[in-house]
């Protein structure tokens, strides 16, 4: 593409949050500031332009010796991380400043393939240089986590396999690949969704406190509880793939998908057991997939019954997480019914955020990474031990599925459904209540009118 297509296909997508002359004027200075420079992968020339392109900036911009930093953001196919990394460092790697190199997920496929590529990369830039990014770290929710675990005394005493019976943590997206059937048919939910997003939430849930908040003391612990999980049972997966209804498609139908007997899974719920004396048999249930019902990431952990209960109907107390639509935090409890009646009902304390801080605004995840990445903050970003350990857990299971072996079962479920219909029993095996999901406000005794 040209300069202009380039300049139309990135601002089509910036949000405009203030007055319309302001925001129109705001963007017009940041068109300035944008460069397009159409090139090769594969090519020393590409690069050696793109190394003059940048060098003419920092000459024009005044950029003194020493301070000419230079961030290269890899939004690529990862068949191109290497030779692109190659190219960068051979030709464009900054002699009078800093580098950092941020790259984008999927970090292979496997631990094989993982392995390969941080061998690789390594030769070229080195772990304090990388940034390897998964934007469900900068979402505001995920970064809570160690807030409300370790800056609340009555969480803290309470976050252990003695208290908790399960944790669910969930991502469901309302619709289908939409056209990029042909990318996710290589990759899988479980690649795209679960071995990152979903792992990392599990990993800051689970880890042990951190002897600081800087980002080593952070990832030595979310390292040290990933290598406490092992691999993933055949017997802890359910799988699932939609099909069309509702006139919507399947996902055989969409047209980018070249094998249409594909058994890429577009669901699934698996369950990870961490091994060590905080988390022994506590299940984490980790479930994501397309074409469901509603668009919603959450972390749900529900605790035991209270032990000799004398309210026989009392339902469990839960705290949820609510990452998105509309970030929260809550507590469901039980409370006295109110009025004459002794009945126990469900009730909740509630932090929603756009309610609580609605003069606040909360930056995009990529906002808040992109400035970490300024700032070399690496608290937010995945080391290569952890990756390596991450790996692991799901590379048997993926070699499996990938070949078809016999103990794979993929169920069908429809297009805007909850998933599988045998998802309620599946996390019920796993000691799931779901009698209290639905509840509702009491309707009943009012005071009485006054004459």
């Amino acid at each position: 593409m040209d300069h202009d297509q380039f300049i139309e296909r990135v601002t089509q997508y910036i949000k405009r949050t203030k007055t319309v002359d302001e925001g129109e004027r705001k963007l017009e200075e940041f068109k300035k500031i944008l460069t397009y420079l159409p090139g090769h992968y594969d090519e020393d020339a590409s690069f050696i332009k793109l190394d003059e392109a940048i060098h003419e900036s920092e000459e024009e911009r005044g950029i003194e010796m020493g301070k000419r930093h230079r961030v290269f953001y890899m939004a690529l196919p990862p068949s191109v991380f290497i030779p692109v990394a190659k190219g960068l460092k051979k030709n464009v790697y900054a002699k009078e400043g800093l580098n950092r190199i941020v790259i984008e997920k999927p970090f292979g496929q496997d631990s094989a393939s993982s392995a390969h590529l941080a061998k690789e990369l390594a030769t070229c830039f080195t772990e304090e240089e990388t940034f390897r990014i998964d934007h469900y770290l900068g979402k505001e929710m995920v970064k809570n986590v160690m807030m409300v675990r370790f800056a609340n005394i009555f969480f803290s005493q309470i976050w252990n396999r003695m208290n908790i019976d399960n944790i669910q943590i969930t991502f469901k997206e309302p619709f289908g690949t939409e056209g990029r059937g042909g990318y996710f048919d290589e990759f899988g939910i479980i690649r795209d969704v679960i071995q990152n997003h979903l792992l990392q939430v599990l990993s800051l849930i689970a880890m042990e406190r951190p002897v600081g908040t800087d980002a080593e003391s952070i990832r030595d612990e979310k390292v040290k509880v990933l290598k406490c999980i092992s691999p993933i049972s055949i017997d802890d997966v359910l799988l699932g793939q939609y099909v069309g209804a509702n006139g919507k498609p399947g996902y055989l139908e969409d047209d980018t998908i070249k094998n249409k007997d594909s058994l890429t899974p577009t669901f699934a719920a698996l369950v990870l057991h961490v091994q060590n004396e905080r988390w022994e048999g506590v299940p984490f249930i980790l479930k994501a997939g397309k074409a469901l019902n509603e668009a919603k990431v959450e972390v749900r952990i529900q605790f035991r019954n209270v032990a000799g209960n004398l309210y026989k109907n009392a339902a469990r107390n839960e705290l949820v997480m609510r990452v998105q639509p509309d970030e929260a935090v809550y507590i469901k409890f039980n409370n006295k019914q109110p009025g004459l009646s002794y009945q126990t009902i469900q009730t909740e304390l509630d932090l929603t955020y756009h309610s609580r801080y609605s003069d606040l605004s909360i930056p995009d995840a990529y906002e808040s990474l992109i400035l970490d990445v300024l700032r070399n903050d690496h608290s937010n970003f995945v080391r290569d031990d952890e990756l390596e350990a991450a790996w692991k857990i799901f590379t048997p299971l993926l070699h499996k599925i990938d070949a078809h072996d016999k103990d794979i079962h993929i169920t069908n479920y429809e297009y805007g459904s909850r998933g599988p219909m045998e998802l309620d029993a599946f996390v019920k095996k796993y000691g799931y209540d779901r009698s209290n999901i639905n509840y509702n406000w009491p309707i009943q005794s009012v005071a009485p009118q006054k004459n």
